[in-house]
């Protein structure tokens, strides 16, 4: 392949060593150069096992990082103009990527097949010197008895699963074990609902519908065609090995105390709820809960998560925007133009790419690729940020038929692109590639309108957690957008956005400040106002639903103003003072409004301003002010209770006593 040595000098300032053979006439020069414990990347991934073993060999302790400039870039029609594309891949080689954690899941190889008909026993015959079989029949019709069964078969539905690998837990009904006098075709004994089974691994054959949602998302569940027998041998494969300890990582992080899901038994954001395909998150009173036993690490919850309490781990935003920020400037600074950046993931984008570099064109020189750990974890930061440091559209490619639902990313996209919009980049600078084939991806990059990048592209570095990802990623995007306009409108549903208070309605309560998460909504210690801080609002909603007179609505947008306007006062209004000692304690309206409403109209009340003076005083004062007047509640009217004493005064009532004391009749 063509290398253009200075273009990928001019985007890597750093000390960079071109060869011809760099694995094998040229391995002296990677020894030499390794033998020096420092920050190396090397642009091949081929022979990535051999760098590394020489490196080893070497005493290396620093690792090596890997960029494949040949698939992406060097195996391609257009790679004589490829030589920013190469500095790019190589500077986001070189970005420093966090560790991953892992979970563990341990499975003992207890194996539950759960068929419709023979092939369940067939398959169980096929692990049963491996693995700790039973096998469960949903309708036995006429199943021939078969000779000499090491393991135990039954009968049943399966009516709930749940559980994670290592630990599944099913309910069956209609269960009945077959009888070990079985002869021509299996019988069963007396069947009973409500069955109980545990096992670590189900190898579903049944040919119905998945029992964990999504089919393929949980692990340990194998969800197989029945009536392919390829399809059963790859399962049987799969399942044979699936004994041990096994690590899966981390897919996202979460932080309970900033959850907006929930306060005071009303439901408020329910974004990641709504949007997990494997079912790993459930509520948990105020918050939610992740098992990270289940997440198959889609990442919507966390692109949609609006208060960062979900951020996905593998990498993090900040992480993944350090990437993409030094991928862009590298572009740049080699003289690259109009980049197109193409998210994908290794499992099918990497793929598709590298058959079309081999038996095709290749990507087109203005087609960075940056892979992901899924497509569907890219957020409205990451987006930002693409187009703030200066790619001029983003196509996001996922398969012809996604594993799982994307609408997730859908709605992250909707968004996105009313930002854009409202900022004037125009559209069509946003949209998915969903394909399987891969001059199909070729045809679909080479038709993508030639737009303008910003004028003024960013180079800030990201630092923090999500949200303050997300805040810098949109200042850093209005500062270079072709009309930075102040406000730009938000479809329903978007995490950002402000709140519109009907003034004449609202007393000033404050039960919106103590339901919201996020402290948008603020009180004033010293007078009765309510404040707003739109930046940290999320549309969580609950502010809504806990106003006793709703008269809160919501406005989903973005106000890049926020940051010199930190807050603004909704409502406010003068205080009521107590009359004894000077203190604000109340609205002056709502108490006035009390005061109208009792004075003369309420029995308890009439005649007697020294009883109104009570509501005119503070907490304190009213209570020394009742103690020191002698005021009893009930003694301007008629007691609302009879006493026994009341029906001895009158001597009507004290004869019908006697004589139901003496047994007559009342």
């Amino acid at each position: 392949m063509p290398l253009d040595v200075d273009a990928v000098r001019r985007g890597c300032p750093q000390p960079m060593t071109a060869a011809n053979q760099l694995c094998g006439a040229d391995i002296d020069r990677f020894r030499q150069i390794a033998s020096e414990d420092g920050p190396l990347t090397v642009g091949c991934t081929l022979k990535a096992a051999l760098f590394s073993d020489v490196a080893a060999e070497l005493g290396r302790k620093t690792p090596i990082q890997f960029a494949d400039i040949r698939e992406t870039a060097g195996w391609s029609s257009e790679a004589n103009r490829a030589g920013p594309k190469m500095a790019a891949l190589l500077a986001a080689a070189a970005e420093p990527a966090p560790a991953a954690t892992w979970v563990e899941l341990e499975s003992r190889g207890v194996i539950l097949i759960y068929g419709c008909d023979e092939k369940a026993i067939e398959a169980g015959n096929l692990l049963k010197d491996h693995l700790d079989v039973t096998v469960l029949i949903s309708s036995p019709a006429a199943i021939t008895t078969p000779y000499g069964a090491l393991f135990p078969i039954a009968k049943g539905q399966v009516t709930s699963a749940t559980g994670h690998f290592g630990a599944f837990e099913l309910t069956v009904d209609n269960f009945a074990e077959a009888a070990p006098w079985s002869r021509g075709t299996l019988t069963f004994g007396p069947s009973r609902n409500g069955a109980h089974s545990v096992c670590d691994i189900i190898l579903d054959l049944s040919g119905g519908r998945p029992l964990f949602g999504e089919s393929g998302l949980r692990d340990g569940y194998l969800h197989h065609n029945p009536h392919s027998p390829a399809s059963i041998l790859q399962a049987v494969i799969k399942a044979r090995d699936l004994t041990g300890t096994f690590q899966k990582p981390r897919y996202v992080n979460f932080e309970p105390k900033l959850c907006a899901h929930s306060r005071s038994q009303r439901t408020g954001c329910t974004r990641c709820l709504d949007l997990c395909p494997a079912g790993a998150i459930t509520p948990s009173g105020d918050h939610v809960e992740i098992d990270a036993n289940i997440c198959a690490g889609c990442g919507q919850c966390a692109a949609a998560c609006p208060t960062g309490a979900v951020s996905y781990a593998l990498p993090s935003e900040e992480a993944l925007v350090s990437r993409m920020r030094a991928m862009m400037m590298a572009y740049r600074a080699a003289g690259g133009e109009r980049a197109i950046l193409l998210v994908h993931d290794a499992a099918h984008g990497a793929p598709l790419i590298e058959a079309l570099s081999r038996y095709g064109d290749g990507l087109p020189a203005n087609v960075l690729p940056f892979v992901v750990n899924e497509t569907t974890q890219i957020g409205l930061e990451t987006i930002a940020a693409a187009f703030a440091y200066g790619a001029s559209t983003l196509r996001l490619l996922l398969r012809a038929k996604p594993r799982h639902d994307v609408s997730g990313l859908a709605q992250t996209m909707i968004l996105a692109d009313s930002i854009l919009a409202g900022l004037g980049f125009g559209p069509e600078r946003i949209a998915t590639i969903e394909t399987d084939d891969p001059d199909l991806l070729l045809h679909t990059l080479r038709a993508i309108p030639p737009l303008a990048p910003s004028a003024q592209p960013a180079s800030f570095r990201a630092v923090g957690k999500k949200r303050d990802v997300l805040r810098f990623s949109l200042g850093e995007l209005h500062r270079s957008a072709p009309t930075p306009v102040g406000i730009v409108p938000l479809p329903p549903g978007s995490p950002v956005g402000a709140v519109e208070i009907d003034t004449k309605g609202c007393t000033l309560c404050l039960s919106c400040v103590s339901a919201c998460p996020t402290s948008a909504l603020r009180d004033d210690p010293e007078r009765p106002v309510l404040r707003f801080v739109e930046d940290t609002c999320v549309q969580c909603g609950l502010c809504q639903a806990t106003c006793p007179e709703h008269v809160i609505t919501l406005v989903p947008r973005i106000n890049f103003e926020t940051a010199r306007t930190p807050s603004q006062i909704l409502k406010e209004e003068e205080p009521y003072c107590c009359i004894r000692c000077s203190k604000a304690f109340g609205v002056k309206s709502s108490i006035d409004r009390i005061i109208a409403k009792l004075d003369g109209k309420h029995w308890m009340y009439a005649g007697s301003s020294r009883r109104l003076d009570a509501i005119r005083m503070c907490g304190d004062c009213r209570v020394a002010f009742l103690a020191e007047e002698i005021i009893e509640p009930f003694s301007a009217g008629p007691p609302t209770v009879r006493t026994t004493d009341d029906y001895f005064r009158n001597p009507t009532q004290q004869s019908l006593i006697d004589e139901d004391r003496s047994g007559g009749e009342k």
